[in-house]
């Protein structure tokens, strides 16, 4: 049985008009709906650490929440502004594109240009190799 709730199609419908629902049909007729991101503005650099920590940490699947995790609490601290604006880009690609990227499993998910020469995700590549062999486990808060 289908239901609908009224406020959430009301929602949903007015993003669609502010065009922050992107939706397209296939020649199957699937539909393919993909959400903007939130345009941050105003944000402090300690703030957006915080939040791209975050971010980084509650990605929803295991295998990136512990390679994002670990790369942002090794990385985010030392990253420049424009680095960090970069990585907050990144991380607006879904879980697995990303986690596929940066184990370099490019016949799964191919790499799209905009990141092929990407700093960012080269650093993060090489940190995936776990070239010391540590075992990974999600990194402490604090």
């Amino acid at each position: 049985m289908l239901r609908f709730n009224s406020r959430r199609t009301f929602s949903c419908a007015r993003r669609v008009l502010r065009n922050e629902v992107k939706s397209s049909v296939d020649e199957a007729g699937q539909v393919t709906m993909k959400v903007e991101p939130i345009k941050r503005t105003g944000e402090t650099v300690e703030v957006k650490r915080a939040r791209l920590v975050y971010q980084s940490r509650k990605r929803g699947i295991l295998e990136s929440d512990l390679l994002l995790s670990r790369f942002a609490k090794k990385y985010l601290n030392t990253f420049s502004e424009q680095e960090l604006e970069e990585y907050d880009k990144l991380l607006d690609e879904p879980d697995w594109d990303i986690y596929y990227w940066a184990t370099k499993n490019y016949d799964t998910s191919p790499l799209p240009d905009k990141w092929k020469n990407s700093k960012v995700l080269q650093l993060l590549q090489k940190d995936a190799q776990n070239e010391e062999r540590e075992i990974l486990r999600m990194p402490d808060l604090h």
